[in-house]
């Protein structure tokens, strides 16, 4: 009998301590995980660029295993250049990579610009930064007359990533 004592109390201090947590926890609002359950690639849909939240500006493709989500800095505003912000997310795939090898912009006018400087930290599994095109080519703005905005991003974990904008 003695020996069954030494189980029976452990069990029955695990018990009371669990349900102990459970009370301390019940005032506490329950929060759950988000789940995105989307079809891969997923992009957003393309609104008007001008005079828009840069919300509405943000595009999303989660091709293989790399995440991107990429918005526009300076469409509305004229400048020297055209940047774009890009986050990449994954947990295989180390993004040490200068996109701006990587990169083009093109318009619906058949403008196609290579991207001068890729602006991030130098690699890891999480990476933010500034993708910068010419604003100009032949001393015109590249934006001119163009209704659409194409920015295409090759070999990231995918054969190709494309995200557009329509302007105004």
């Amino acid at each position: 009998m003695k020996r069954f004592i030494l189980p029976i109390f452990l069990v029955l201090a695990f018990i009371l301590t669990a349900c102990a947590a459970l009370q301390a926890n019940k005032d506490q609002p329950v929060t759950q995980p988000v789940l995105n359950n989307s079809a891969v690639p997923t992009t957003n849909s393309t609104p008007a660029a001008s005079g828009t939240d840069s919300g509405e500006l943000v595009r999303t493709d989660e091709q293989g295993a790399v995440v991107f989500q990429v918005t526009p800095l300076s469409l509305s505003t004229p400048a020297d250049t055209l940047d774009f912000d890009i986050a990449m997310n994954t947990h295989s795939v180390d993004l040490s990579m200068d996109l701006a090898t990587l990169s083009t912009l093109s318009t619906d006018t058949g403008v196609t610009m290579q991207a001068t400087k890729w602006e991030a930290p130098g690699g890891g599994h999480h990476v933010d930064g500034k993708l910068i095109f010419p604003a100009t080519q032949n001393g015109k703005s590249i934006l001119e007359g163009a209704s659409k905005l194409t920015l295409t991003i090759v070999k990231v974990d995918a054969a190709s990533r494309v995200f557009e904008w329509e302007l105004k």
